[in-house]
């Protein structure tokens, strides 16, 4: 297995994913703007009988699964990693919500539940992303619209490719610069890529995507996208800069990140984009 083997890295990341999305101002906007989202357009546990029903596809150490399970709602969530399994139900225990959370090892691309089984589906932090072969991430996309009930809101986000391209310029220029034509044209920041342009060492591997190709491959299959928001737009790669500036500072670009986020342009540039959708 590849070092940049999505489940591997994974499983060695550890903790690290679920302290991700609370490390700095900007994974901070990342999941505040998904949960404004996610509290908009999921049905209302109050207004049923019955549980919401919602699948946390790659769900990772369960930061929305805990989320969603703190609204009463009745969570699945599957990941590829057996060590993000095992702590988002340690995560789960420990906040007493293990009666609402089941998580458990599952690959997206190959779900084992029955069609229109959730009320809603989210696939969160780019897991769609780490499947970088088209064939194979076609056949995800599919996955995540056969167990959504008709009707249901799903909730995707992924990787956008400026972000990787800005990433490589900012962080590694003088050693990796051979990555940006490559990744420029398709979005594929591969093993073999790593191995050709870099040291051969590198994050997992993952597709970044341009805004009318994430629409396009949503819409290919079968989805209705409502919005396109980008979670980080103008603060895209300012994690440290926005880290050490004071809480004014850091507020005033938290609004204009809200002010902009349905922008198409913010949402191409963005680290992070999500679609919301109606199967």
């Amino acid at each position: 297995m590849s070092d940049m083997d999505p489940r591997g890295y994974y499983d060695e990341f550890g903790e690290g994913e679920w302290e991700r999305l609370d490390r700095d101002p900007v994974t901070r906007m990342e999941f505040e703007n998904t949960a404004d989202y996610l509290a908009e357009h999921l049905p209302d546990p109050g207004n049923r009988s019955d549980p919401v029903r919602v699948l946390d596809a790659g769900g990772g150490a369960g930061r929305y699964a805990c989320w969603l399970a703190e609204r009463e709602y009745d969570v699945t969530l599957v990941d590829l990693s057996a060590s993000q399994v095992d702590l988002a139900r340690e995560k789960a225990a420990e906040r007493g919500l293990a009666d609402r959370i089941a998580a458990e090892r599952g690959d997206v691309r190959d779900l084992r539940f029955e069609d229109d089984a959730f009320d809603a589906v989210c696939c969160l932090g780019g897991p769609l992303s780490h499947v970088v072969d088209d064939e194979e991430r076609e056949r995800a996309t599919a996955e995540l619209r056969r167990v959504a009930a008709s009707g249901a809101p799903v909730f995707v986000s992924v990787i956008g490719r400026f972000a990787m391209l800005r990433d490589t310029l900012k962080f590694c220029l003088d050693d990796e610069h051979g990555l940006l034509a490559p990744i420029a044209e398709d979005g594929d920041y591969t093993a073999e890529r790593a191995a050709e342009y870099a040291d051969g060492e590198g994050w997992a591997e993952c597709h970044g995507f341009r805004a009318d190709e994430f629409e396009a491959e949503l819409e290919t299959a079968g989805f209705e996208v409502e919005v396109l928001v980008g979670l980080e737009n103008v603060a895209n790669r300012m994690k440290r800069e926005l880290d050490e500036a004071d809480e004014e500072a850091v507020e005033s670009v938290r609004e204009v990140v809200r002010m902009l986020r349905e922008d198409r342009t913010a949402v191409d540039f963005s680290e992070h984009m999500l679609a919301v959708c109606r199967a």
